[in-house]
């Protein structure tokens, strides 16, 4: 099982107990990007993670190319 398959079997279970909670989806994000934030920087440094973080914000619109991708 890839790290890919891993992360998203347990976020599914996460956003599932999170929703049977009557908690918010926005709360268990936002926590557990801080929690990855802090796995970062345990082995990269602040800027690495910086860009790391700013790459996906950039790209984060599904509607709109890489822009490394070709047409």
């Amino acid at each position: 099982m890839s790290a890919a398959e891993i992360a998203n079997r347990h976020f599914a279970a996460a956003m599932a107990e999170v929703k049977a909670a009557g908690e918010s989806p926005d709360s268990l994000c936002r926590s557990l990007l801080g929690l990855i934030v802090s796995a970062y920087l345990e082995t990269r440094s602040v800027a690495d993670v910086q860009s790391e973080l700013r790459f996906v914000a950039d790209n984060c619109d599904p509607d709109t190319d890489f822009a490394f991708m070709r047409p």
